[in-house]
């Protein structure tokens, strides 16, 4: 049974994208070399920026928050002071990040359900001139919030800040400007909505700031500034590649390529979310955050009040059935997600909510029971 991942990422892929990982690549292979240099140049015309505007791109091996961690750990300075801006779980994913690499550093924190308030981050940066960077979630799946990242960053760039934004999930579903949007690093993955596998994060990086990270890691593996002189040296990762999901994302680029690019990926997704929302309220169900806020990335569902609810059994039960979703990871209430990006289309989603009726019939579980 082929299974469908409603969930952040990794994500459902293509068979194709999966089929341009069956032959065995070499890390100096001219075909691999070539791959990197051309996803390096295609990531940049995706964020609107490239090489000859004083932009970047730099992969690293891991997973998305190893990317997170090279950007924060390579670019804040001993003498430089970070804010990080939480309202969800990867939020505070950079400030133990900062805390464990001794970053001097503030945060300020707003509510898992409350979006980022530009104004809050003006008076903040007031009160403490020290600040030199930013750090911020653009879509904190812990909840399916967008920030208001174009807000966030012209004040940025008011004060003088340095502006990392993570957009793991976003980046790719959503149209996005660095320049415009006054991002000096913009971190995502390999696995999220250019919809390619695990294996690597990327920072899309403008150039001048990105020289200022040179000698000051606090990381071997995860220096950013030496990653970067390794590609543009010689195209060579220092360390070794993650080879054959470089040779999936390049074809995952071009599909995306092919469906219209970011602006047609993107309406495809809300029409996933436009479903779901429809068929979950149409059984009783309720979101958690209120509409206006709400990307189109995952959406977090309140658990039904019903004690025969059982989100366990109500996982396996869907899993059963080829659709696996997410638990939650709210602080204060109990909720499960469900994603709708990756090589999900509406009729997946259709059949998602088919499923989860018949779920919950088995379980007798009464969703709008108060």
């Amino acid at each position: 049974m082929k299974k469908l991942l409603f969930t952040p990422g990794p994500l459902s892929t293509s068979k194709t994208v999966k089929e341009a990982m069956l032959e065995d690549m070499g890390s100096r292979d001219h075909a691999f070399v070539n791959a990197v240099k051309e996803i390096r140049h295609e990531l940049l015309n995706l964020a609107h920026v490239s090489q000859a505007a004083g932009y970047e791109c730099v992969i690293i091996q891991g997973s998305g928050t190893f990317g997170v961690e090279s950007v924060i750990s390579s670019v804040i300075g001993k003498k430089d002071t970070l804010l990080v801006i939480a309202n969800g779980a990867y939020g505070e994913r950079i400030v133990k990040m900062a805390g464990i690499h001794q970053l001097n550093h503030y945060v300020l924190r707003f509510d898992e359900d409350q979006v980022v308030n530009p104004g809050s981050v003006r008076e903040f940066l007031q009160v403490h001139p020290d600040i030199t960077h930013i750090a911020c979630i653009h879509s904190e799946t812990t909840t399916g919030l967008f920030n208001p990242i174009t807000e966030i960053g012209a004040v940025c760039k008011k004060y003088n800040k340095v502006f990392i934004v993570d957009a793991m999930s976003s980046f790719g579903g959503v149209h996005m400007n660095m320049k415009e949007m006054n991002i000096d690093f913009l971190v995502s993955s390999s696995n999220k909505c250019i919809e390619g596998v695990p294996g690597f994060a990327f920072a899309l990086c403008k150039k001048p700031e990105l020289e200022k990270a040179k000698g000051q890691a606090r990381s071997l593996s995860l220096d950013l500034y030496e990653q970067w002189k390794g590609l543009e040296t010689n195209g060579q990762f220092r360390f070794t590649p993650p080879t054959l999901s470089i040779m999936a994302f390049r074809q995952a680029i071009t599909e995306l390529e092919e469906e219209g690019g970011i602006e047609a990926r993107e309406k495809r997704y809300q029409a996933n979310k436009k479903i779901l929302d429809e068929g979950m309220a149409d059984m009783g169900f309720k979101q958690y955050l209120t509409p206006e806020i709400q990307g189109h990335i995952i959406t977090s569902f309140l658990y039904p009040a019903d004690p025969n609810f059982n989100f366990d059994r109500f996982y396996q039960k869907l899993n059963d059935r080829g659709f696996i979703i997410y638990p939650g990871k709210l602080s204060k209430a109990d909720a499960f997600r469900i994603g709708n990006i990756g090589q999900i289309f509406p009729d997946d989603v259709r059949n998602l909510i088919v499923a989860i009726r018949e779920v919950l019939e088995e379980e007798k579980v009464n969703v709008e029971l108060a």
